[in-house]
């Protein structure tokens, strides 16, 4: 398919999607168009479609309704548009400050183009100002200009939509372990540990000044001595190998996809010793996310917009933004040893992309950067 196009899912059922036309509209004053020139294909794109439908996540939207993921981009009854993160050109615009050729990082639907409506546009960018946005968190709906990007290096381009996502939330939820005291644990396990929102917590954790728990990544045995090489975490272990630690020893768990199996382990091993368990993302979407009648603590949600929108309340925009820059510049230093980029390009490769990271099937060791 050469013309425009688009990658619909199923809402009801996310292993069902197709690539289908995208015809372009005509734009509405304020709307810009963009062609997408590169975005990601991670796990953290399953977590969105796991909850593409309300579930709590944003709380209400104007008429008092919840939102998901999916309401980013389609209409309520329409096929789901799966956000994705990269960059896009604009290729047309009815919006003041923006013209035909300036480039956006930001959030886009899984296809070759995307219609924006621009609200505060600036220097450095632009909010989408859609209706059905407006609701969702703010995080989401700005669209940074390349040239102002703090933080961005040309030899970077590709990790940017691949990292600096799940980075950026692997050092949130460092930076509530720190804020938290770490929940009196004296050491982290943190599962799925080769997901690259792990190996940013991971990062994050080791950059740590002074004292800190242990940290302990909990991958398949297939990965154990990979991993391990990489040097992100004080030990990695096999999941079958979680019997094998202190039961004594205060810990925290940190669950990056909802795998059932893992979390009961955890939790019947360390029971009254485990003192936080907390559930990220769910891209293992169709497991047995395990939380019913668990020994040990509730497990609690983490949502980086809510945990960002706290810091840039206390800190302030501008502050957040550079200790977020130092962080990712000291990790663009080694990300290139830990993720080769996979490129994908047109279409029905995007399709299979999809399809590959919901299987499972995709490289950890990869980096997927979908070229539409």
């Amino acid at each position: 398919m050469t013309d425009a196009w688009a990658i619909d899912v199923d809402r009801d059922d996310i292993a069902k999607a197709a690539l289908v036309a995208a015809p372009a509209p005509p734009l509405a004053p304020g709307q810009l168009r963009v062609a997408l020139d590169s975005y990601a294909m991670t796990a953290n794109n399953i977590t969105y479609a796991v909850f593409g439908k309300p579930s709590g996540l944003f709380g209400a939207d104007k008429d008092g309704g919840d939102q998901g993921y999916w309401d980013f981009f389609a209409e309520r009854g329409e096929p789901g548009r799966l956000p994705v993160w990269g960059f896009a050109t604009v290729t047309e615009s009815a919006a003041d400050g923006i013209a035909a050729g300036d480039r956006f990082y930001g959030y886009y639907p899984m296809a070759s183009a995307a219609v924006l409506t621009a609200g505060k546009a600036g220097p450095g960018g632009f909010t989408d100002a859609t209706p059905r946005r407006t609701t969702l968190p703010p995080i989401y709906n700005h669209y940074q200009r390349i040239e102002t990007l703090e933080g961005y290096r040309t030899a970077d381009h590709d990790y940017w939509p691949v990292f600096r996502p799940l980075f950026l939330t692997g050092w949130l939820i460092a930076d509530q372990f720190e804020d938290e005291g770490d929940y009196g644990a004296e050491q982290i396990l943190i599962a799925s540990a080769s997901s690259k929102t792990a190996i940013g917590l991971g990062f994050s954790l080791a950059r740590r000044q002074g004292q800190r728990p242990q940290t302990i990544g909990l991958t398949s045995q297939a990965h154990v001595e990979a991993l391990a090489a990489q040097a992100i975490y004080d030990r990695v272990i096999a999941y079958d190998d979680i019997a094998t630690l202190d039961a004594g020893v205060r810990s925290a768990f940190v669950d990056m996809a909802g795998n059932g199996a893992v979390t009961h382990a955890v939790h019947s091993h360390f029971k009254d010793h485990l003192k936080a368990s907390i559930i990220v993302g769910k891209s293992h979407w169709d497991a047995d996310a395990g939380a019913a009648a668990l020994p040990g603590p509730e497990r609690q949600g983490f949502f980086a917009p809510g945990r960002s929108q706290k810091r840039i309340a206390g800190w302030g925009g501008a502050a957040f933004g550079q200790k977020v820059a130092e962080a990712w510049l000291a990790f663009m230093e080694v990300a290139p040893r830990l993720a080769r980029i996979d490129r994908r390009r047109g279409g029905d490769a995007a399709l299979g992309a999809y399809r590959d990271m919901l299987a499972g099937r995709a490289d950890p060791k990869a980096g997927i950067v979908v070229e539409p």
